[in-house]
């Protein structure tokens, strides 16, 4: 069975999705049309933009997003998931791209959602850490032990978990993990902590704007990062994206479910190859590959 994987923010690179405008008659009109709902150029950022001006999380996103879905997209025919997921952000890339949710609906949502996460970090300072070398119990217990808000945020394969939360609270635990015998805890250069509770004022934000937009059942089942679980109903799929925003990015135990319930080929859709990096630290017993279209 082939499993259909999107990845997240962090695999953004200059030139990204330069191809698929230049190549697909379909994806020059898809990029144009983003264009004009954002109401700015992203394609010339993508195309030509530093790293620094990618890094910004109003244009990471929607362009992760767009190189994404329209490779999904353009690859049509090819594209028969028996399952899909993706990762935080990839996860609306996944439901765009499975038919649950349109394109326009897609992207303006990943643009108020990136907007909404950029005022909840300027909120009150805040950062993530990854943690690496540990198992993911000793990681929880001593967040859990730590004074100040800091929790478990992205399980991305095992020994490789990312902490969440005030900025003097992930610090302290990462000296904490060090002592535990981690082999690396080292901040990360985020602007804030993103899948912890102090993106509550993003999820109130964008709950709002994902109740008021039209879902449909996917054409196969999306593994969701919030229960690792495969869902098709519409409402259980917005329920669970307004979650995501403050709750853990269960990625580990994802493919781990997906594998079980019978995948043994992964297409990672979009920019960069984390996913099935992270994969063969999952499970080196399936297959990887990268989608990408014929010249």
């Amino acid at each position: 069975m082939k499993a259909y994987i999107f990845p997240g923010q962090g695999a953004q690179f200059t030139g990204m999705g330069k191809d698929l405008y230049q190549n697909s008659t379909e994806a020059k009109q898809l990029f144009d049309k983003a264009n004009d709902i954002l109401g700015f150029a992203i394609t010339k950022i993508m195309f030509e933009g530093t790293a620094e001006e990618l890094k910004q999380t109003n244009v990471t996103q929607p362009a992760i997003f767009l190189h994404s879905v329209i490779l999904a997209k353009v690859l049509s025919d090819s594209f028969k998931p028996d399952m899909a997921a993706g990762h935080s952000l990839g996860e609306f890339s996944a439901l765009v791209a499975t038919g649950s949710m349109h394109f326009e609906d897609g992207l303006k949502l990943v643009s108020q959602r990136a907007q909404a996460m950029q005022k909840a970090c300027e909120l009150q300072p805040s950062t993530m850490a990854a943690v690496l070398g540990l198992e993911d119990s000793v990681v929880e217990s001593i967040c859990k032990q730590t004074e100040g808000v800091v929790v478990p945020a992205n399980y991305n394969c095992p020994g490789q978990l990312v902490i969440s939360g005030e900025v003097t609270a992930v610090e302290n635990a990462c000296e904490a993990m060090k002592e535990a015998g981690a082999r690396r805890a080292l901040l990360l250069p985020v602007g804030g902590a993103f899948h912890s509770p102090m993106m509550e004022p993003a999820r109130e934000e964008l709950a709002n704007a994902i109740e008021n937009t039209p879902f449909s059942t996917p054409i196969c089942p999306v593994y969701q990062n919030v229960t690792a679980n495969a869902v098709t109903d519409a409402t259980a799929i917005k329920e669970n994206l307004i979650k995501q925003l403050t709750a853990p990015v269960k990625w580990t135990q994802t493919m781990q479910q997906m594998i079980a319930d019978g995948a043994s080929t992964f297409i990672e859709v979009g920019p960069g190859n984390v996913l099935q990096g992270l994969l063969r630290k999952i499970d080196r017993s399936v297959t990887t590959e990268k989608a990408t279209i014929a010249e």
